[in-house]
């Protein structure tokens, strides 16, 4: 990995501080240097016009000097001083001429002009040149045709008159250039003035956040050497050459450190904690190749002399390239856990020990169950059979005594075969699986009235019971065994309260406090003494004697089994002769009620 790609805050502000130097130093120079040359460009064509008028006008005053040299030649003065001057201005002119067609070089209307100005200079000349000759012979005519035929002062000053023209252009473009490049020098020096405020404020604005930043490191250094000294589980780092490097204080109890200890090797500390061949190589990889050691288990002897089954993790640091390899040791001490989970397994064991007994004694309840329903039954129906047929068989003949006798073989045949038909549905509850779905409370407690009022009608139709049956919710339950428990809470409801005319039985339900449904069987009938409340819910248990209340005393047995199964729990208040309450408490099903229950 690059430094750029490690750092691209840094490079960043690198490339900031490039651009903010070449917009501060490099971009006005340039500018500068522009306006500058283009500023010199003016000048110079300032200067070139006013050359080509300088030379414009020595023309002009050349011609005049050999046109007054020439005329002072033909009025008869003649001196060698004039001689010498007429010739000077003769080649004066020749250079004027040469120099004005070299500088109007770049200008096509000014060479048009110079071409006919040198004709006519030269026809001039030629004029000046005959009356030099003549000398005072010259008559006046020719005098004044000489001076008259072929004119330059127009072509002279036509040429003046366009340099001119020039100049005022050129100086004006050189006064806006300068004005420009004066412009531009203090544009420069305002952006310059900017950049280097923004730089100011942004270097200041860097400060600050390096300040904080080094005191938010500072501090989460500080907090993350508290949080390491608060940890219990012992950490340590190491370098390349297995050294310490840093280590908290429950390493250094659990190794017995001293708080110097660092730069010490794992090898040194005392037992054979670090000194296993495996571990070491674990370790090598990690701090060699990055790999990772997770949840490494060995054993160890610590300071204290103990042998502990230690649970190892590592991982490399990711540290910078100039500080080495680092890795971080985390060691867990699960010797605990692990005698925990031995003590366990241990347990497990005994527990399919014990289920498998618990297994054999369900077969054999099984095998009971089988015996009861068919090898029992067969003597009672005999019995039972055999008595009808004698009763029948004596007819008028028996006496009182007999049909007695007879009555209570018949009877209590018949209450033992309802006692093995009990107890078989009680043991079927016990041991069949529940089969969990949706289940109508509501719907369940109107079959169960009105099988129970179609029996009152048929065995006593003289009594009346009124039924006050309140909004029932749907629960999450085994309908069959659901609709046993309501037969039996319902039916003793009945049942008790026959010696009241007219009966009362009242079925509600409410939400505790963890929205857990419980329903309230109420009646009005004989009642029981709380004293005996823990007998109610017993195999065979009974608070009434059959001839006053007949029954087997495994209806509420059962009631207690089928709440057992579904997670709930069955109860009863009373008082003797005021009527009885039973409670059935089931867990909250997985349909939200939202306190209310359902219509």
């Amino acid at each position: 990995m690059s430094a750029t790609q490690r750092h691209p805050v840094a490079a960043w502000q690198a490339g900031a501080l490039a651009l903010v130097v070449g917009l501060t130093v490099i971009v006005p120079a340039l500018v500068l240097r522009g306006a500058g040359e283009a500023a010199k460009h003016s000048s110079d064509l300032v200067r070139h016009t006013l050359e080509v008028d300088a030379q414009a006008q020595s023309l002009a005053l050349h011609v005049r000097d050999t046109e007054a040299a020439a005329l002072s030649l033909a009025a008869g003065v003649d001196t060698p001083r004039l001689r010498q001057r007429l010739a000077a201005s003769r080649r004066q002119i020749g250079s004027a001429m040469t120099a004005l067609q070299r500088l109007t070089e770049d200008n096509p209307e000014q060479q048009r002009r110079l071409g006919e100005l040198q004709n006519q200079v030269s026809l001039r000349l030629g004029n000046m040149d005959a009356l030099t000759r003549a000398g005072a012979a010259s008559t006046r005519a020719e005098v004044d045709a000489a001076v008259r035929q072929f004119p330059v002062g127009d072509l002279i000053a036509q040429v003046i008159a366009e340099e001119r023209g020039l100049l005022a252009r050129r100086q004006q473009q050189y006064r806006q250039r300068a004005s420009l490049t004066e412009l531009t020098r203090w544009l420069a020096v305002a952006a310059q003035v900017l950049l280097l405020g923004a730089a100011a404020v942004y270097a200041v604005r860097q400060l600050r956040r390096r300040v904080g930043a080094e005191r938010d490191a500072a501090q989460a250094s500080a907090y993350a050497g508290l949080v390491l000294d608060t940890v219990r589980e012992p950490i340590a780092v190491i370098d390349a050459d297995f050294r310490l490097v840093l280590f908290n204080p429950a390493f250094a109890e659990l190794y017995g450190l001293p708080p110097d200890a660092h730069g010490r090797r794992l090898a040194e500390l005392e037992g054979d904690a670090w000194t296993d061949e495996e571990t070491v190589r674990r370790l090598g990889d990690v701090l060699s190749r990055g790999r990772e050691m997770w949840d490494y288990e060995c054993g160890q002897t610590t300071a204290d002399g103990v042998r502990r089954t230690m649970l190892i993790n590592a991982r490399r640091m990711p540290l910078g390239e100039q500080q080495g390899r680092a890795a971080m040791i985390a060691a867990t001490d699960i010797s605990t856990r692990r005698a925990s989970e031995n003590r366990i397994h241990e347990l497990n064991r005994q527990l399919e020990g014990k289920i498998e007994q618990v297994s054999e004694v369900n077969r054999e309840l099984e095998a009971f169950s089988y015996s009861v329903s068919h090898d029992l039954r067969a003597p009672l129906r005999h019995t039972a059979g055999f008595a009808d047929k004698l009763q029948r068989h004596l007819g008028d003949a028996a006496d009182e005594k007999s049909r007695h006798y007879l009555g209570v073989i018949s009877t209590s045949a018949k209450r033992m075969s309802h006692l093995i038909d009990d107890l078989l549905v009680y043991s079927r509850l016990g041991r069949s699986a529940l089969r969990l779905q949706s289940v109508d409370m509501q719907s369940l407690i109107q079959e169960t009235r009105a099988m129970l009022d179609a029996n009152l009608k048929l065995d006593q139709p003289e009594r009346i019971v009124e039924w006050h049956i309140g909004r029932m919710p749907v629960v999450v339950g085994d309908e069959n065994m659901l609709r046993q428990v309501w037969l039996n809470l319902l039916g003793n409801a009945v049942k008790y309260s026959a010696q009241r005319q007219p009966a009362t039985i009242e079925a509600s339900h409410a939400y505790d406090a963890e929205g857990n449904h419980l329903f309230t069987v109420r009646d009005n009938g004989a009642g029981f003494d709380m004293a005996y409340a823990g007998k109610l819910f017993g195999v065979f248990q009974r608070l009434h004697s059959a001839t006053e209340f007949p029954g087997t005393g495994i209806g509420l047995a059962t009631v207690r089994r089928v709440a057992s199964r579904h997670g709930g729990r069955v109860w009863a208040e009373g008082r003797p002769g005021e009527g009885a309450t039973f409670f059935l408490l089931l867990p909250a099903s997985d349909q939200p009620h939202n306190g209310r229950l359902p219509s």
